[in-house]
């Protein structure tokens, strides 16, 4: 990656973006963008009081080390919060609200995955917002899902896992305890002031989860170049503030979604498999911020929207590589292990657009007929998800027949992204694709 290159970008992410990332490139853990953070970023905010958000795990690697050592030299005041829970609920949210409130910071600093970036922006809305109650900006029918009319404090994102995109987009996301089922906030007032992607952060991922972490932004890119096009969603409000975050596919998204497709493919199996690979590490954080970009305004639909319980409802499922004390399917595996179903089900709608994808994830599409694009999809992403050694489908997560009920029920809620499914949907598709998803192989 060359000077030039990173210039570039920033400028075109500037463009599209209401916040800036800032692609760094530097040696390992050397002098890092963190430090010039502290020294300009966080001076040029005139930060006084600042709030580090990190997961206890994250605060004892570098990244961390490194922002507040920097914090420190330059004599800027600062407390760190390190209790985000991986793949955060609705209490974990408020413990941090709480935090946040008593702290009266001036800038926040979010360094970790998309469950410490999702965290810091949502204690930011309320710190910001303190009479609010916690359902009044939460997703409707879920909450009241009530605009963000209020200024928000500026948010610094680190990102250090290559997969939510969260820098990018004005999204935070919790399990909501009361439905077991995952739900979250929208609003471009979320959006974080600044991204500082370091691809280099995310070397210290372990195989499992930087193959889950992977199969988010192949999702995001999937669902963001299939979801119903922004001409035909509905409703359309008048009044800016009032339009929801996702809009539907649209020119500017298939840009990002597509290049992050073809990133993906040539890059997520040899980042999964070696840690060591510093190209396809690279590649694959730069991936998440397209298609980040590409999902933060056209939207996912059902592949996400059915994740939600899945994750929600998990049993005893302990994923590999994850260094939590719960049980926990993480979010990237609960949105990939229904993606063959839910592609052979919306393929008859956008034929050309799953054909494509198809072939950019490695099939031969020659001789493929239009009718047969979602199965020519599904297939190709069964194979992927074999060669990366995803567990065989729900069961495998500790999900039977019985829980399909339960499943569909929690699915119901997500309309913020099931609506933007190319495919109109009923509660007996819904049951169908997850009785699809049980098995993989």
């Amino acid at each position: 990656m060359t000077l030039t290159w990173a210039k570039i970008v920033h400028l075109i992410l500037k463009q599209y973006t209401v916040g800036i990332c800032r692609i760094s490139h530097k040696k390992y853990w050397k002098t890092a963008d963190v430090d010039i953070l502290c020294c300009n970023d966080l001076q040029n905010l005139g930060a006084r009081n600042v709030c580090v958000m990190t997961d206890r795990t994250m605060s004892c690697l570098p990244p961390v080390r490194a922002v507040l050592d920097s914090l420190a030299k330059h004599s800027i005041t600062y407390r760190c919060y390190d209790q985000v829970r991986v793949e955060p609920t609705d209490s974990s949210f408020k413990n941090a609200i709480e935090f946040a409130r008593k702290g009266d910071f001036d800038v926040y600093v979010a360094v970790g995955g998309g469950s410490a970036i999702d965290t810091c922006k949502a204690a930011n809305l309320y710190a910001c917002h303190p009479k609010a109650d916690f359902l009044d900006f939460v997703n409707a029918p879920v909450g009241k899902g009530q605009p963000v009319s209020g200024t928000l404090k500026p948010l610094i994102a680190v990102p250090t896992t290559a997969g939510t995109g969260s820098e990018t987009t004005g999204v935070a996301i919790f399990d909501y305890e009361p439905l077991k089922a995952k739900t979250g906030i929208a609003s471009r007032a979320l959006r974080p002031t600044l991204g500082i992607v370091d691809p280099l952060h995310t070397l210290h991922m372990p195989e499992r989860l930087a193959a889950n972490s992977g199969f988010d932004v192949l999702c995001h890119a999937l669902e963001s170049y299939t979801a119903l096009p922004y001409k035909e969603r509905r409703p359309r409000p008048l009044n800016p503030i009032n339009r929801p975050a996702y809009q539907g596919s649209n020119p500017i998204s298939d840009v990002w979604s597509r290049h992050a497709l073809h990133i993906v493919a040539k890059y997520m199996k040899r980042a999964v498999r070696n840690p060591e690979d510093v190209e396809a590490r690279s590649s694959m954080h730069l991936a998440s911020v397209f298609a980040g970009i590409g999902f933060g305004n056209a939207g996912v639909h059902l592949c996400h929207g059915m994740s939600y319980p899945i994750s929600g409802n998990v049993k005893t499922f302990r994923a590999k590589d994850y260094d939590v004390d719960h049980p926990i399917v993480p979010h990237g595996l609960s949105v990939v292990v229904t993606s063959p179903a839910v592609f052979a089900f919306t393929g008859q709608m956008c034929p050309e657009r799953h054909l494509e994808a198809a072939e950019i994830l490695g099939a031969d599409v020659r001789n493929a007929k239009k009718e047969d694009a979602g199965t020519v999809l599904a297939e190709t992403l069964r194979e992927f998800l074999y060669d990366l050694e995803v567990e065989d489908g729900l069961e495998a997560l500790g999900y039977t027949r019985e829980d399909i009920p339960a499943l569909v029920e929690g699915t119901i809620p997500q309309e913020r992204v099931t609506k933007l499914a190319p495919r109109a949907h009923t509660q007996e598709d819904l049951a169908h694709l997850f009785k699809a998803s049980l098995k993989l192989y």
